[in-house]
């Protein structure tokens, strides 16, 4: 998908016709008593666009952020995911509930499934066919899926009626997954960028290489004057992705913000896509199962 990078805000128009600010706050990893005032400090510096998750345990104080803000909920864009545990058609209706309520809102903005449950691919399907039931509801604005690959995308489209706004999968200048990204662009579907800045190559420490010190994305950030982040965040956007990158610091989330001044050449985007390692830093989604990452989500 194209954008247009010098617009105020700039966003990405669904294929539903919603809006969705193209660059969001994650809060994946972010402790609930740290979330709050990370949320509430992204607004008050322009974010329009927050995403969090059932499974994240941080939905309550993303609520509370936003209203700490003193932003209208009008104003932001809320998504977040349903596990893997509230799949199924009646548990997944019942996942929205607890999601909304914990968030403190009537409608959520984007509603994904976390995960493509590929062992048990008829409680995706129920699961999937709720979050329709919830879009014709206008319970929620737009709906779609979360590390979701191309065989198991064609057989969701193959069983249900509505095609997803969004895919968010692992993306980053080690691991772009372009046969993905170019499976959602045949759907139109939104590829969304978890981990944009690579931070997935660097949290658990036993990770040779890092993005954020990649001598070439380091040379390309000295000649803009931009940090390794930026510099991986502008690589994404102009390369049509949604981008959500996460942090706590004040100063990282204002950084990670200023992003639209400084365009990156074709050379410089290439440069980046060649530092393609093939080596997915998270998880198999096909090994994703209620038997190993199976957890039960809080009630509201």
């Amino acid at each position: 998908m194209t954008i247009d990078l010098t617009a105020p805000n700039p966003s990405f128009t669904l294929n539903n016709g919603v809006t969705m600010p193209a660059l969001g706050l994650g809060v994946f990893q972010t402790p609930p008593e740290e979330t709050s005032a990370a949320v509430a400090e992204a607004l008050r510096i322009g974010y329009r666009h927050i995403d969090t998750a059932a499974a994240y345990g941080n939905e309550r104080e993303v609520g509370e952020g936003l209203r700490a803000s003193g932003v209208d909920r009008s104003e932001v864009f809320l998504e977040t995911k349903l596990w893997i545990t509230d799949y199924g058609y009646d548990q997944a209706l019942h996942g929205f509930e607890k999601s909304a309520a914990k968030l403190g809102v009537d409608q959520i903005d984007l509603l994904l499934l976390h995960q493509p449950l590929t062992s048990d691919f008829e409680r995706t399907i129920g699961a999937y066919k709720a979050l329709e039931t919830l879009l014709a509801d206008g319970r929620v604005r737009a709906i779609g899926i979360s590390n979701v690959m191309p065989d198991v995308l064609e057989r969701l489209l193959g069983e249900t009626d509505v095609v997803p706004a969004v895919n968010q999968v692992e993306v980053h200048p080690y691991f772009a997954q372009r046969d993905v990204q170019e499976a959602n662009a045949r759907h139109g579907i939104l590829t969304q960028a978890w981990s944009p800045i690579g931070g997935i190559t660097h949290y658990r420490g036993d990770v040779e290489r890092s993005t954020l010190t990649d001598p070439v994305i380091g040379e390309i950030a000295a000649a803009h004057g931009l940090t390794p982040a930026q510099v991986m965040l502008r690589w994404g956007l102009q390369q049509g992705r949604s981008v959500i990158p996460k942090s706590v610091r004040p100063e990282r989330i204002a950084e990670n913000l200023d992003v639209f001044r400084v365009a990156l050449s074709d050379e410089e985007l290439a440069r980046i896509d060649a530092l393609e390692t093939g080596e997915r830093g998270g998880p198999d989604p096909d090994a994703i199962t209620l038997e190993t990452f199976g957890r039960e989500i809080p009630e509201a």
